[in-house]
């Protein structure tokens, strides 16, 4: 009686075993899908992706429908700017907006078209690293009042654009929101925030909103990053579109937020600086700095010395120079940091185990930086997190003798 159970058992496990792989998917290089619903992947997911491949997914849901891609899994090689490897997502077939760009293992929230098309491309060169991705996507009518889909396209003079269910409960958890804000080429826009109140994080890992340079997200582009319950002083864009996200994760929310935009003269004059600081610290901490000519005019020379500076400074980081990118009179870069000695309010994000942040450069060649090389960086940080760097701040070759020094500076109390 045992052997005919266990044997039973065994050909039923069998059976089981053969109907689910029956049920895996295989996922080959791209194609078009149509229907309500439905499921894509990187070519042989879960597997590692080939190399020296670009696959193009074309999605169509019925008429009067918008498309709503999540991802459900995504590991792709990583770097900072997305250059090697990369999942696009553009709203329609052709020509449209790039809603994203996408690599490591990061997990974006939910992406919403603005009409029934939706196209994914998957771009790899000759190293991979990864499993690819896996996503889903569904039909979802366009912007119901009370429901999580939201964002669009804003082209006139001025408008309003808030978060989901807005006024009267919580903004859902899970969700993305994209507003896509166009002026004339002659003119600019600015943001206001009447209302904030977005789920508290040092560092917005969670949910928060993004402003962008352009049309589309792009990290060398970004102004800001908003969370807590403070609205975000006014930004100005630097051309005459700005992209805005909106990003929810799947646990605690809050209010939400309701803000306003309008079109300006392209040489509106603004009391704050360019629009990467226009965030003001409170009065209890130091006053940001500002970028004027009359800074750079003064001679470039570093003065004091480590230790005279590491009190004064609100941040102390030694790191590596991943990106630096000349805008207007100044230099904005991208550091991988090699340790943290006074954090301050300065904004860390962290992937796996690098972590990085962004800091300006008010004169862009004082103090003078370079990518690929190592520094000691001590200056002050705005509430957004962004680094100014002016050239009264220090910043010195790192080198490992330093390493000691700073160590004793990080033990000793200001």
């Amino acid at each position: 009686m045992r052997i005919i159970v266990c044997c039973t058992l065994g050909l039923f496990l069998l059976t089981e075993v053969h109907a689910q792989s029956q049920r895996r998917p295989t996922f080959t290089c791209g194609g078009n899908i149509t229907g309500e619903s439905g499921v894509i992947g990187s070519q042989g997911y879960p597997g590692v992706y080939p190399p020296n491949t670009k696959c193009v997914w074309r999605l169509m849901v019925p008429e009067g429908k918008v498309v709503v891609l999540s991802f459900r899994s995504i590991d792709l090689e990583s770097d900072n700017l997305c250059r090697y490897d990369y999942v696009d997502v553009y709203n329609g077939h052709t020509n449209g907006q790039r809603l994203g760009r996408f690599c490591g293992t990061f997990r974006p929230g939910a992406l919403v078209s603005t009409g029934n098309k939706m196209l994914v491309q998957m771009v790899s060169d000759a190293n991979t690293a990864g499993s690819g991705f896996l996503a889903v996507y569904s039909a979802a009518h366009p912007h119901e009042r009370g429901d999580q889909y939201c964002g669009g396209r804003l082209d006139k003079p001025s408008g309003s654009f808030k978060t989901p269910n807005w006024p009267e409960k919580d903004y859902p958890a899970g969700v993305t929101c994209s507003w896509h804000i166009v002026a004339p080429r002659n003119q600019i826009i600015e943001v206001k925030f009447e209302k904030f109140d977005v789920e508290r994080d040092n560092y917005c890992r969670y949910d928060y909103v993004a402003i962008f340079n352009g049309g589309e997200i792009n990290d060398a582009k970004r102004i800001g990053k908003y969370c807590g319950d403070s609205p975000p002083a006014p930004v100005f864009s630097e051309g005459n579109q700005l992209f805005i996200q909106f990003l929810s994760d799947l646990s605690l929310t809050a209010d939400g937020f309701i803000g306003h935009y309008k079109f300006r003269p392209k040489k509106f004059p603004t009391t704050t600086m360019p629009p990467t600081t226009t965030t003001p610290l409170p009065t209890t901490r130091a006053t940001p700095l500002k970028y004027s000519a009359a800074l750079c005019q003064q001679k470039c020379k570093r003065t004091g010395t480590l230790e005279s500076h590491y009190c004064s400074s609100n941040f102390v980081i030694t790191g590596t120079v991943i990106t630096a990118v000349t805008r207007g009179g100044s230099m904005y870069a991208t550091i991988s940091i090699i340790n943290v000695y006074k954090e301050g309010n300065l904004a860390i994000q962290q992937a796996g185990k690098t972590m990085s942040t962004k800091i300006v450069i008010l004169c862009k060649k004082c103090p003078f930086i370079r990518r690929g090389l190592n520094y000691i960086i001590m200056g002050q940080a705005d509430e957004e997190g962004r680094g100014k760097i002016a050239p009264h701040h220090f910043v010195m070759a790192f080198k490992a003798k330093n390493q000691k020094s700073l160590n004793v500076l990080k033990t000793k109390r200001c």
